[in-house]
């Protein structure tokens, strides 16, 4: 059960991640049968911090209030991507795991468990922004960047911001069932359950490389991106034999010509998709998917979501007519 919940505080913590934490676990519902948390705001350093935003924080509790803590939940913070850690705050988030106790993290609070040694061996995310850098700093963990949050057992660690509440209620709908979870969504406005992950917020820009021999062959692909390419045909067009094409190709990208070509016709459905009124259908064909199926297969391979539940999200509801 979560009767006991501690909200993890270190200087410079986003308001809006600690924001989500008191609305799941901090209010109390009881009027509506909901669970009743003991909740308590924990500071690492000092009785007053500051917040990302420039105003402070005050609370009377220190890491000592920890000890009793059924969860213990760390928002986000500035400079957490590389910041040291005070080692007794450290050592407490140990102790807990020890005795039992759950770790939530919400975004970049994923860096203070890593340092306390919590991530080593275990599937964890964070923001998408963060994520290589998090699996750069504690090469054990096991980054999974696509998702909105990692259930562990007892670590739990969730992607940025509006994740945190997709994690929040993960672990409602857990200790108390879907009754008490869908209740606190419906009173903050928010579904009780998200498909996809976070790969569809995702920027990926291919990178831009010297490309010696193959640069002309690329311009040429992304103007073309409609058409049906080979290698055979790419190679001809770059004056080599396949062979040669492919193995210089892989060389300058990093990637393979259909891995390539690929990427770039999500890319350029994604951005139709936020910028245009094209149906699904036209879409696919200006960007060599041929059929708005196809186009479905490939997004919900790649970013885990839908055209069509991708133009919502970036558009709104009832933007363009859906067709296909």
């Amino acid at each position: 059960m979560l009767n006991n919940v501690a909200a993890l505080l270190l200087d410079d913590v986003h308001p809006f991640e600690l924001g989500v934490l008191c609305e799941v676990f901090g209010l109390d519902r009881s009027e509506e049968g909901l669970p009743v948390h003991d909740f308590a705001v924990v500071s690492a350093e000092g009785p007053v911090l500051r917040t990302h935003a420039g105003f402070t924080i005050g609370t009377s509790h220190g890491l000592d209030r920890l000890e009793e803590a059924d969860l213990i939940a760390v928002p986000a913070g500035g400079r957490f991507v590389d910041r040291e850690y005070p080692e007794e705050v450290l050592d407490a988030l140990r102790r807990a795991v020890d005795r039992g106790a759950r770790v939530l993290s919400v975004c970049s609070g994923a860096y203070l468990l890593g340092a306390a040694g919590l991530l080593d061996g275990r599937r964890c995310t964070t923001h998408w922004r963060h994520a290589r850098e998090l699996a750069r700093r504690f090469p054990r963990a096991v980054v999974e960047p696509d998702v909105l949050y990692v259930d562990e057992g007892q670590i739990i660690t969730s992607a940025g911001t509006a994740a945190g509440i997709d994690a929040c209620l993960h672990l409602v709908r857990q200790a108390y069932g879907p009754h008490a979870a869908n209740a606190i969504a419906r009173r903050m406005v928010v579904p009780p359950h998200r498909d996809g992950g976070q790969a569809q917020y995702i920027e990926r820009p291919l990178p831009r490389t010297s490309c010696d021999t193959v640069g002309g062959t690329l311009a040429w692909m992304e103007r073309h991106l409609d058409r049906e390419m080979t290698v055979e045909q790419l190679a001809a067009q770059a004056h080599m034999s396949p062979r040669t094409f492919a193995r210089r190709f892989q060389q300058e990208t990093g990637t393979t010509p259909y891995r390539w070509l690929l990427r770039q016709r999500v890319l350029l459905a994604q951005h139709l998709l936020e910028t245009s009124d094209e149906t699904v259908d036209t879409i696919a064909g200006r960007t060599g998917f041929g059929t708005a199926a196809a186009l479905r297969h490939q997004f919900v391979r790649s970013l885990n979501t839908t055209p069509n539940a991708y133009r919502r999200a970036f558009r709104g509801p009832g933007a363009v007519p859906e067709v296909a």
